[in-house]
């Protein structure tokens, strides 16, 4: 608004009183230099003086680009006038500055920069008008901001479940006093990573087409439905025999910090919580996400990896379910009892009974290595073990140290990472060497506890590249004992 401006009290001013200046001062100048060319024109030193005048308007023309340059225009701090303040660069991400000014709504408060880091808070407010803007307007004092808001309400009160990137000062501490100030109660929290950052409904349908398509991701979809918390499935009729679980009804039971939901196949899938109660609505996503795993029934990719070991076989790698008991169970006859008893830690004729239990998708994935004419020579478990991973080998006698048990591992582990396990473990017997070996052809960070002649290795997943996680190196054929048996 160069000609027109407004008064404090809102009504518009011309400034014709500046055009006028401006004509004065113009005729003003034109007057001078005509009088000035005049005197210096007829003089006798005029061309030398009007030399050293362009020296002398030259050289005040730089100093003033210097001055203006090393001084700049910035407005002052009680500026108030109609230019933004800088725009406050937003990005995705725990990594992410987010400087928050010190005045305008939603950024009211102490200033922070530098980093910021995301949370996943949970809290509890009263069910009347103001609860929920009282919270917001906490978070904004402290340079929070919300990027996604769920509710669940409850017979008494809402429980809100919120998204936040705060400055990267600020601890969980001072966000729990701060929300508990402004009137929410039970409050949870912890961090957040990218992931998180898709929203609710399209974090479900993707849980739902993993679902869908393999029956042993329901416990990994509902693990990642329900956040951090323990999955277990407990078969109708356990593998070493005894009695089963207690039924649960249709429509399950919800206790407080326990889901208990009716698996497909007569079992009970339990899913507990520590310290932080489940919701009705998570409830009701979870038992919708069972429910169509029950309609769907038993399923697996039928993909297939043909293989040439080192001696120049050829095998073929391919997903397992209970529809291999029959060939699973002649590859056991064909096994030496040493064998058997080093993969299952107990008598040879038992192992028939793990069996059922194994190969069933709901209590994780299995691997078959089969030859050209169909023969099962070797099985790889990967066991959803509460909210850990088990994995598991067995190779028939005549086919160990040729290559297979690495095969097997490594498209394990491989599974293992796309899953998001941290980790993997293997039980055996410390004398089991070929399963150690194993382990160590992977390449990763090792952890041994032995108790009692027992060796539990644990493989850690998140630390190097998944490039360089899962060397599949055909050469490693001495990596291929005996495996172990299930935990627990």
């Amino acid at each position: 608004m160069s000609d027109v401006t407004r008064t404090k009290h809102g009504r518009p001013v011309h400034h014709w009183r500046r055009d006028v200046v401006e004509l004065a001062a113009l005729f003003t100048a034109v007057a001078v230099a005509d009088g000035v060319a005049n005197l210096i024109g007829h003089g006798p030193d005029g061309p030398g003086l009007l030399l050293v005048s362009a020296v002398a308007l030259l050289a005040t023309a730089g100093f003033h680009t210097w001055w203006a340059r090393r001084h700049g225009h910035a407005p002052p701090a009680e500026d108030t006038g109609a230019r933004p303040r800088a725009a406050v660069r937003r990005q995705a991400g725990p990594s992410a500055s987010a400087p928050h000014s010190s005045s305008g709504a939603g950024g009211a408060g102490e200033e922070t920069s530098g980093p910021s880091a995301l949370w996943r808070m949970r809290t509890t407010v009263r069910d009347e008008p103001g609860s929920l803007a009282s919270l917001c307007a906490a978070l904004a004092g402290r340079g929070v901001d919300i990027l996604s808001l769920q509710t669940h309400p409850l017979a008494q009160g809402t429980v809100d479940e919120f998204l936040l990137r705060a400055p990267g000062g600020i601890e969980a501490a001072e966000l729990t006093r701060s929300v508990a100030a402004a009137g929410g109660s039970d409050t949870w929290i912890e961090r957040a990573d990218a992931h998180d950052l898709v929203d609710a409904p399209t974090r479900v349908l993707g849980l739902a087409a993993r679902t869908a398509l393999d029956t042993a991701e329901l416990p990994l979809a509902l693990r990642q439905l329900l956040g951090r918390c323990t999955i277990r499935s407990l078969p109708a009729r356990p593998a070493g025999g005894g009695r089963g679980p207690e039924p649960v009804p249709a429509e399950g039971v919800l206790e407080d910090t326990v889901l208990r939901l009716r698996a497909p196949e007569g079992g009970v899938i339990t899913v507990e919580r520590p310290y932080l109660p489940f919701t009705p609505t998570e409830f009701a996503r979870a038992r919708a996400l069972v429910e169509l795993d029950t309609r769907l029934g038993p399923r697996i990719p039928r993909s297939q990896d043909v293989l040439t070991l080192p001696a120049g076989d050829a095998i073929t790698v391919r997903r397992a379910d209970t529809g291999d008991l029959p060939a699973a169970r002649r590859m056991h006859d064909r096994c030496s009892p040493r064998t058997l008893a080093l993969r299952y830690h107990g008598p040879a004729g038992d192992a028939d009974r793990y069996l059922n239990h194994l190969l069933s998708p709901r209590f994780g994935r299995t691997l078959a290595a089969q030859t050209a004419s169909g023969r099962i020579i070797g099985l790889g478990h990967l066991l959803w073990d509460g909210d850990e991973t088990e994995v598991a080998l067995l190779v028939e006698d005549d086919w160990q140290r040729r290559g297979v048990g690495a095969q097997l591992l490594g498209r394990l582990v491989t599974m293992a990472v796309e899953a998001g396990c941290a980790s993997v473990y293997a039980v055996t017997q410390a004398s089991n060497t070929g399963m150690v070996a194993a382990m160590r052809g992977l390449g990763l960070p090792l952890d041994y506890q032995i108790e009692e002649g027992t060796l539990v290795v644990t493989a850690r997943l998140d630390a190097t590249p998944v490039a360089s996680r899962l060397p599949y190196d055909s050469r490693r054929e001495e990596c291929d004992g005996p495996g172990v048996r299930e935990r627990g």
